[in-house]
């Protein structure tokens, strides 16, 4: 077992905690739906010093992150950051990441489960570029701020001016005195920061305690991995694992828009075009349970008592009150005006489609 930095607060905190990606993380502090609502209204907090950094560096930096990455690297400026993926050649998902341009390389932030198998992915995929590649993962802290208030809450705790920065873009700063990369990015919906740093123990916490003590006029809340999996969801976010992996491919996904099919080569690249142009089979999309119940991942869809698909993940959301789902189905097999099934232990739940996002920001 793995613990960040921050570990020894997640128990003062008497956080739930569990194994997830070989580190120990906390689920929830207080509730899943009290942490989710307080990201939703004002402000929340998260642990995600699990998550992966990776950095390449070299004369071929940019030529490699285009081979082994879908969306268009080079169209990033140093202080950028852009959503892609990695692909295998048969355009099955290696990873789904971020892809931030610095000074002088790229620092891709992988997910925790894939950390060291991307790593591996990446080595093995240099041919003759000029590039050298850093797992960095286990030197960084990584806290999300995320909410309406997460602008405020940070904005005396930098040493630059935070309402400076985009969407997808990033600084390089400091957060007490700590050297940080700080973007405004985040896996919530919600106007939100991450902030990447090193630092022992004492300085890492340090900073988490600065931040609660900033937020607590907006009635800050530390969050879990519960909170994290809600909020993404309610978003329609892609989870690795869930809903893309090895088996789906981006198009299938939902993830058309950052698979830059007119850019040179990339791994996958052929495999994609063909699935395109033989078109597709199947579509990730999302629905709501009309009656009560939770969908699960891996619950079997029915309509007129045929198979056409199956559930990735669900949740009731708390922003709605109301289950809500991803799951993957055969290309017209239903349309907006079907109601189909959800099959839950044996019990068929009745469904319909509905648009993602579940709610709109």
């Amino acid at each position: 077992m793995k613990y960040t930095k921050l570990n020894k607060i997640h128990k003062q905190l008497n956080a739930k905690l569990v194994e997830f990606a070989g580190f120990e993380m906390p689920v929830y502090y207080t509730s899943i739906v009290e942490e989710h609502q307080a990201v939703r209204k004002n402000v929340g907090m998260f642990d995600v010093s699990h998550m992966g950094e990776i950095f390449i560096y070299g004369p071929d930096a940019l030529k490699f992150v285009q081979k082994i990455t879908i969306n268009d690297a080079s169209k990033l400026i140093p202080g950028k950051a852009q959503y892609s993926a990695m692909c295998y050649e048969n355009g099955g998902i290696v990873d789904d990441l971020l892809v931030y341009k610095l000074e002088n390389g790229f620092m891709l932030v992988v997910n925790a489960s894939n950390k060291d198998k991307d790593f591996e992915w990446m080595k093995k995929n240099i041919t003759d570029e000029n590039v050298q590649i850093l797992d960095r993962s286990d030197d960084y802290t990584l806290i999300a701020v995320q909410g309406p208030k997460s602008a405020e809450t940070l904005k005396s705790l930098v040493n630059f001016d935070i309402y400076e920065l985009n969407y997808y873009t990033f600084k390089y700063g400091k957060i007490l005195n700590t050297d940080a990369i700080i973007s405004r990015t985040g896996y919530t919906g919600e106007l939100g920061f991450e902030i990447y740093f090193e630092s022992n123990e004492e300085q890492a916490i340090k900073i988490w305690n600065s931040i609660l003590e900033s937020g607590n006029q907006y009635n800050i809340k530390c969050c879990g991995l519960g909170a994290r999996d809600s909020l993404r969801l309610e978003m329609g976010y892609c989870l690795y694992g869930n809903d893309i992996d090895e088996n789906t491919n981006p198009l299938e996904a939902g993830l058309g828009w950052i698979t830059k099919l007119d850019k040179d080569y990339f791994i996958g690249k052929e495999a994609l075009l063909k699935i395109k142009q033989e078109g597709l089979k199947r579509q990730l999309k999302g629905f709501e349970l009309i009656d009560k119940g939770i969908p699960r991942h891996g619950n079997q869809i029915f309509f007129e008592n045929k198979n056409i698909g199956f559930v990735t993940s669900g949740t009731q959301s708390p922003s709605l009150n109301k289950p809500i789902g991803l799951g993957y189905f055969e290309i017209d097999s239903v349309d907006e005006t079907s109601i189909f099934e959800i099959d839950n232990r044996g019990k068929r739940l009745k469904a319909r489609l509905t648009k993602i996002p579940f709610i709109q920001k």
